[in-house]
Formats: structure tokens, sequence, C-alpha cells
């Protein structure tokens, strides 16, 4: 690292990640060594080389570099479809798919040169590759355009990214099954509008964020089968004369078919957008999640306690045990939502076909894959290392009245019309608050001055475990309902997901 008297000079080496670039007074950047128009892949037609400012600026390599194995995966397979088709030799082909073994190889050694010159990760990779291979690695791109080869590799990231959110999200759901078996008997006040309403298992409770994830997967899988859709053959953006095999690229990709409208294929990312909202449905929900962890830490609620892992301390207050991964992820969210606004607005004004914007579509979903990726993750682990407090959460069934629907479905029960129960009801809760008791508290000679249709009998129904237990209604709060549910989610998550198989 520089001192700081180095880096007050008026120029200096810095390091820009992947190529050390000397940074001129004025901010002009220049190559450490010779650049050649040869070295662009449409240098042939310019005689005056890139401005290093404008390489610095226009480069993707810094980020698109993450699909490498994408951008490999769809070369060998255009490699092995180049020689099936008599376009090149089969041998030729055999050489670039070894050559781009080689590639791979170095790339995950660490060893493998980029260089910010040749601007993305595509060319990086064919130069070295016609560097192992010789000449022969110049014929791979034949038949092929950096738009639709961009457009490949952008797809399978997401499709890969996709598939990957959907195993974390069922194995997140299967944590909060465990949860809930371990805590099948516990209630806890069941909340609208943040207030006690009615009493609920937590068990019930935990389930809700199991479906919502649940509905997740299914979403992503749906979203998924158009993503990995094959653009190889739209070249450019009309097609391309020689006699290429899309499918055959598709099928050697795992691929579910190919484009349909050339134009259509390089020019839209409508796939991303669509990845991306599933991604902030996610968080959204993991976000809601981590709000009641929070509320839920804090003593006053006293409702779970955070694992030490999960927590950090305060740098004043020794006392502190702070929800931060909660309150980090709940702050991510805002991100996702972000990156989905971004690339909406990055497409909203692009006429077809291809345009160098849609370099702006990788940097939103690059960043909304590894939150997602992470989120799910860690709240995974931090469910599953939460500790709950049964004993609080009872004696929060006191507060509030949530027993108050079951007295006013009780003299419906007996004849009133509900819209009579309920005033009784609350005319019974008025008292009861009068009183500083619960309505279990109040005498039956008290109830029944509210209504004779009240006997001995009510204070069973006004009982918070009885109150459960009656839900037993399909999707209810009640035992048998949330032991079906537990069992419907675990035959879920025993059936392998399609591409699984």
């Amino acid at each position: 690292p520089l001192s700081i008297r180095q880096r007050s000079q008026p120029s200096r080496w810095i390091d820009c990640g992947l190529e050390h670039f000397f940074t001129q007074p004025g901010g002009v950047r220049t190559s450490r060594e010779e650049q050649h128009m040869s070295d662009k892949p449409w240098g042939g037609r310019f005689k005056e080389r890139t401005s290093g400012a404008v390489e610095a600026y226009t480069e993707s390599i810094s980020f698109d570099g993450e699909l490498y194995a994408q951008d490999i995966a769809g070369s060998q397979a255009h490699a092995a479809m180049l020689g099936r088709q008599g376009v090149i030799t089969s041998e030729e082909a055999k050489q670039l798919v070894a050559g781009l073994d080689q590639v791979r190889a170095e790339i995950e050694a660490g060893t493998f040169p980029w260089r910010q010159e040749l601007e993305d990760v595509h060319m990086n990779i064919e130069t070295r590759l016609t560097e192992i291979v010789g000449d022969v690695g110049k014929k791979l791109h034949t038949g092929r355009s950096r738009n639709d080869q961009v457009c490949l590799d952008f797809r399978l990231y997401v499709s890969d990214s996709l598939r990957r959110w959907m195993l974390l999200a069922r194995k997140l759901c299967g944590v909060y099954i465990e949860q809930a078996r371990a805590h099948a008997d516990v209630l806890l006040p069941g909340c609208t509008h943040m207030q006690p309403a009615q009493p609920v298992s937590l068990a019930h409770h935990l389930l809700a964020y199991a479906w919502m994830f649940r509905r997740d997967v299914e979403r992503m899988g749906d979203c998924e089968k158009r993503v990995r859709i094959s653009p190889l053959g739209a070249a450019a953006l009309a097609g391309t004369t020689y006699p290429l095999d899309p499918s055959f690229v598709a099928g050697e990709l795992g691929m579910y078919g190919t484009f349909s409208n050339s134009m259509d294929a390089v020019a839209d990312r409508d796939f991303a957008l669509e990845a991306l909202f599933c991604g902030t449905v996610t968080m959204m929900h993991l976000s809601r999640f981590c709000e009641e962890l929070i509320w839920w830490a804090n003593p006053q609620f006293g409702f779970v306690t955070l694992s030490d892992a999960h927590s950090t301390g305060s740098s004043i207050m020794p006392q502190k045990k702070n929800p931060d991964v909660a309150e980090i992820m709940r702050g991510k969210t805002g991100r996702a939502y972000g990156n989905l606004i971004n690339l909406l607005t990055t497409l909203k004004g692009i006429p077809l076909t291809y345009n160098r914007d849609l370099q702006e579509d990788k940097i939103p979903f690059l960043d909304t894959n590894k939150t997602v990726r992470d989120s799910l993750a860690l709240m995974a682990d931090m469910l599953g290392a939460t500790s709950f407090n049964a004993a609080r959460m009872r004696r929060a069934l006191s507060a509030g009245f949530l027993n108050a629907t079951e007295l006013a479905d009780y003299l419906a029960m007996r004849g009133m019309p509900f819209r009579e129960a309920h005033h009784i009801t609350g005319r019974a809760v008025a008292m009861a608050e009068e009183q500083g008791v619960g309505l279990e508290e109040l005498s039956l000679e008290a109830l029944r001055s509210l209504s004779p249709l009240i006997s001995e009998d009510v204070y069973a129904v006004l009982n918070y475990d009885t109150a459960v237990r009656r839900r037993n209604m399909p999707g209810g709060t009640g035992p048998d309902s949330v032991r079906a549910q537990m069992e419907a989610l675990e035959r879920w998550l025993s059936v392998p997901l399609a591409w699984e198989v």
C-alpha cells in the first residue's frame, strides 16, 4: 500500500484490479505495454488506438469475468457444433475444446493473464485460446457474434443463479419446518396492525414463511424455464449464413430450447428482469421475517434469543446484543429493489437491436445474485440457531384480549347474530379493561349481565389452547392443520427439482 505522501504525488502507479495503469496529472491512463489495434476484434476499421480513459470507462472484464465458466461451456458447445456441421474439421473442434479446458484450468488456478485492453471475458478467453492452440483459435468465433455469445453466457449464468437460489430457499424451508416441529405446542399472539389479535401456534407462524419461500422456489423455477433458452445462432441480429445447428448447442448445454427471432434474441433482457424480480420478492420475504426477529429479540418482547454467532455488540454499551445480521439483511432488500429498477430504466429507451447500454445488465444482477444467495444461506443458519422463549410468548397471550373472537363466536353459535355478538363482546372487553383482568377472569355473573346466552362452558371456549385447537380447518392454526402443512411441505421437499433428476 502507498503511504499518504506517495498517494499525494501528481502521478503514480495505481492498481485497477486486472492491470496496472500509469495515472498522469489530469487522470489520463495509458497502458504499461504497447497497445495495438490488432488487439481488438474490430480493430481493422480503425487507425488510432482507443484512448486509455475510454478503455477504462467501457471495459466489462472487471465484472463479466464472473461469467467465465458459462462462456467456456458455450464456446465448447459452439466448437463441437461447428465440427459436427462441417464448418470446421472435427480435429479443429477437438483442439478448440481441449484448449478451452486449459483456459478454464488457468482461470481457476489464478494464473490466467487477464488484459483490460481486450475489453471483456469473451475476448480474453479467445485471445488466450489462440495463444494455446494457434490460428485454429481464430476459427472459434465462426458463425457467431459477441451479441449472441454474451446473451448465451448471461442466460446460462442467470439460470445457474436461479437454480442455486432454489436450492437455498428449499433448505431454508426445511429449517422452518424443523423449528415448527420442535415448537408445535408453543402459542404466541398472532397480530394484525402489529396489535395482538388471536392466539396462534408458533409452528403455524413459522410455516407461513415456509409457504412464502416455497412459492419463491416455484416462481424461480417458472422463470428459469424462460431464461435457459439458447440465443446462439442469432449472430449480430439477423442470423447467419453458416449451416449452424442451434438445437445441438442448446442440447449440449442442457437448455430448454432455442430462440425464435434473432433480433429479439440479442436485444431483450426480460429474462434478467424476471429473475431480478424473483430475487426481490425473496428478499422481501426475508426482510419481513428479519423485522419480526428484530422485534422479538428486543427484551421487551423476549420471544427469541439470537445466537452469539449471528449478533454483534456495542462499542460503548456492554449489555447490548444487537440483531445486526437481520438488520443488514433488511437493509440489503432495498439494494435488490434498486437493482431491478436499475435494469428496467436501462432497457426502457433502447431501440432494436443490440446497444452498448446492455453492458449495464450484468452489474445489477451480479449484485442481486450475491445478495440473495448469501441472505438465504445466512438466514437458514441464523434461524436454525435461534432459541424461542415459549414462556414469554405464553405470558404475552394475556395482554390484548386475544380470546375476544372466541366469545363472539360462542354467542353466534348460540343463535345471536354475529354483529350483535361482536357488540356484546366489545362491552365485555371494556368491562375487563376497567377491572384490569382478562376476559377469562371475568365472573360468570358479570358475563351473564351482558347476555343470558352465556353459561359456565364459556370458560373452556375462552381458554387459549382450546382456541387454537378448534381452528383445525385446512390452513388454520389448529394442530391437525399444522401437522398437515408440515407433511405437505416435506413431501414437496422430497421431490427433486426437474433439473436435478
